[in-house]
């Protein structure tokens, strides 16, 4: 629920700026981490280049950094609406009823 609420937040930011810009902006997740938490920033970048090999950061996460704030975490909450979900009991679905 709160990833999902900071994406909605982000995407009524981004249709503010849209409408204020009078075009479409959208504002990259590194420009939103970078201005929230920039040392969060740097020590993802720090740890990804000193522990995995190199082409894990330059296209891959920034690639991901790169993209609308709002896409990626909405992305996520789908993602831990869909693991959190409760699944639905399926016995006895073949019995005479």
């Amino acid at each position: 629920m709160i990833t999902l609420s900071v994406a909605v937040i982000m995407a009524v930011l981004d249709a503010t700026r849209s409408i204020a810009a009078e075009a479409i902006v959208w504002t990259p997740l590194g420009e939103t981490w970078e201005a929230v938490s920039p040392s969060t920033l740097a020590g993802l970048e720090s740890t990804i280049r000193q522990g995995l090999p190199p082409f894990v950061w330059d296209p891959v996460v920034t690639g991901l950094l790169g993209l609308p704030g709002f896409a990626v975490v909405l992305a996520i909450a789908v993602i831990f609406g869909f693991a959190g979900r409760r699944r639905t009991r399926v016995s006895n679905r073949f019995a005479a009823q």
